[in-house]
């Protein structure tokens, strides 16, 4: 079997486990978003991602079977396959070692962290394809005879390059360190002209182009769901450079964990890859330094740097505090980008410590073995650590919160969508699946800024928007916008039913002044103050509004299916609290107090 068969029976290998594990519905964080941004033709959050949304498109038109987010979930982990097969060929081609080839495309992909995320429907897997892509395009340039092949990789390298930045911005790290040795091979070699720049910049500027699907899917504006203006190159750049969470920085407004906190967590993760493959890795660095026994030490120097480089920088942009469990989950992700990298080096470590056995030895047959023996025993082990973590064949936590939250709304209701965890699991099953097309879907964040309701009012049909954007203060702004409060947009909708979910934007305390929130399951109900509430009527009501049989804290604190858990059970207990609470209210008369007091146990008990 060639190379190219053995890296194809590796990538397949891969990819069927993780099939087997593969979720059948929407996922939690940014999954049902990303789906839905696809689906319709939209823009995802900043900074777009246009070659995922693009690529999912297709895996969702194409694909015959399947809900729309299992055909997403499916792309993401062939990318990831693509990745790990990709991986293998980068390492036995640099080591001349299949072996330390197995070794390392195994306990990279089958790392926790890297299952989950490439099971997933993210831009995560496809990040990985292309972290090891530039590596591999790496070593075709180191390993090139002639100008005109160093000049044929360099150019397919910028065109990479910048495709790459077409999906995860991070990996622009990488970019930087081999644009800088590209370069100055190119100049040592006396083949860095004027000619050849612009070539190699022409290159780069033609793998941008998906960037203007961006432009395209806002101007045209057929997208029931989407963000942000690019019609104009400020609303372009805004998006581009993420200024709405902060350029390279994770969260809008956050004060997040010191850069050594989140290096020492780094260090953490990475011994999670098994103690293995950092040791490896820091033996591949410390044999190139010395000369001994690895092959390419420029190469060995440049991936180092790159893996030095981004864990820095990444520590010192990650303004997000990991003390939090979610926040913590949020962060790991982005170092399957330096784990990539480090599962190279293991690679070459792995191959390098063999090396030397056999040239202290000299019996290279049982070496020979043992280096197969080794590779399998500890891939198979990865496997058999992470398999059931991973497997998410049957895990429809987050879509079945979709569901009961969606299920629970009257005819024709109007939903005021806060957070990450309902917006984005309820906007998927509400648009990519159908589910309770009468229920009109409203993101409180959304509103806030001046391109939400411009873009996106129309598709809203029966919610009439007082004003061009959301803020507590009303009046006329400079650019001639008009702003209303959440007084002002109840006020005109009182011909629908109103929920927020899950809670109130806090700057606007407006709706205090006529309205009562009232407990309705995960969300709650905005009531005009001046309606008599009944507490056994609205018990009555609210019982049984969830089919939920979850074990209470059965899920990792670190995972969005913990806070959907989380979100149900306490929805149990909201409206016997939210009884208790009037009961404890000082102009209650006593009678009232003790049937509140008996209805709020009555209630807790059954829930219970």
């Amino acid at each position: 079997m060639g190379r190219l068969g053995e890296a194809g029976a590796v990538g397949a290998a891969v990819a069927a486990f993780y099939l087997a594990g593969l979720p059948r519905s929407v996922p939690g964080g940014d999954s049902g978003e990303l789906i839905t941004a696809a689906y319709e033709l939209g823009v995802a959050h900043p900074p777009g991602y246009p070659l995922f949304t693009l690529l999912a498109k297709l895996a969702i038109e194409l694909l015959p079977f399947g809900s729309v987010a299992y055909r997403v979930n499916l792309l993401c982990a062939l990318l990831g396959a693509a990745a790990a097969s990709l991986l293998f060929d980068t390492v036995s081609r640099l080591s001349g070692m299949p072996a330390a080839g197995i070794f390392a495309a195994g306990m990279f992909s089958f790392a926790r962290l890297t299952w989950q995320w490439s099971i997933t429907a993210e831009v995560f897997s496809l990040n990985n394809l292309f972290v090891v892509l530039l590596m591999a395009l790496s070593l075709r340039f180191e390993e090139a005879a002639s100008p005109k092949e160093r000049s044929k990789i360099s150019k397919v390298g910028a065109f990479c390059c910048s495709l790459s930045l077409c999906n995860q911005h991070t990996v622009v790290i990488y970019v930087l360190c081999i644009v800088l040795w590209v370069f100055s091979r190119l100049f040592r070699e006396g083949e860095l002209t004027l000619g050849h720049v612009l070539k190699l910049t022409l290159c780069f500027l033609a793998g941008c182009l998906p960037y203007l699907y961006l432009p395209a899917s806002s101007h045209f504006n057929k997208a029931r769901w989407t963000w942000g203006d690019q019609t104009t190159l400020k609303g372009f750049m805004t998006h581009l450079l993420r200024e709405e969470y902060g350029t390279f920085s994770l969260a809008k407004s956050e004060n997040g964990s010191s850069m050594t906190d989140i290096l020492l967590f780094q260090a953490t993760q990475m011994a999670e890859l098994s103690l293995a493959v950092p040791s490896l890795a820091i033996a591949a660095s410390l044999c190139s330094v010395a000369r001994l026994e690895v092959k390419r030490p420029p190469l060995v120097h440049l991936f180092t740097l790159m893996f030095f480089s981004y864990s820095f920088f990444f520590a010192w942009r990650a303004n997000l505090d990991i003390s939090k469990p979610l926040f913590m989950g949020v962060v790991e992700r982005f170092w399957m980008q330096s784990n990539a990298v480090l599962a190279v080096l293991a690679g070459l470590g792995f191959s390098s410590l063999f090396s030397l056995g056999k040239a202290l030895i000299g019996n290279n047959q049982i070496l020979h073995c043992l280096e197969w023996i080794v590779a399998v025993v500890l891939v198979t082990g990865q496997i058999y650590s992470n398999y059931s973590i991973c497997d998410q064949s049957r895990n429809d936590v987050v879509d079945q919160f979709a569901r009961n939250v969606l299920s629970s709304m009257p005819p024709d209701a109007v939903i005021l969508l806060r957070g990450d965890l309902p917006g984005n699991s309820l906007r998927y099953l509400h648009y990519c699946e159908g589910v309770r097309p009468d229920v009109t879907l409203v993101d409180q964040e959304m509103m806030t800024y001046p391109w939400y309701l411009p873009k996106l009012a129309k598709h809203l049909p029966g919610v009439v928007f007082p004003g061009h954007r959301w803020n507590p203060v009303e009046g006329l702004l400079p650019d001639g916008s008009i702003t209303f409060n959440l007084h002002h947009f109840l006020k005109v909708n009182k011909h629908k039913e109103t929920f927020v979910c899950i809670g109130l934007h806090e700057g606007d305390p407006t709706w205090k002044k006529d309205y009562s929130l009232w407990p309705w399951g995960s969300c709650d109900k905005l009531v005009p103050a001046k309606t008599a509430f009944d507490p056994v009527e609205w018990a009555g009501r609210t019982r049984n509004l969830y089919n939920w049989s979850e074990e209470y804290g059965r899920f990792d604190s670190m995972t969005w299916e913990a806070v959907a858990n989380e979100e149900m059970w306490q929805a149990r207990m909201k409206t016997a609290f939210f009884l208790f609470g009037l009961a404890e209210t000082p102009s209650v008369t006593r009678d009232v107090k003790a049937q509140l007091y008996t209805l709020a146990y009555a209630v807790f008990h059954h829930e219970k």
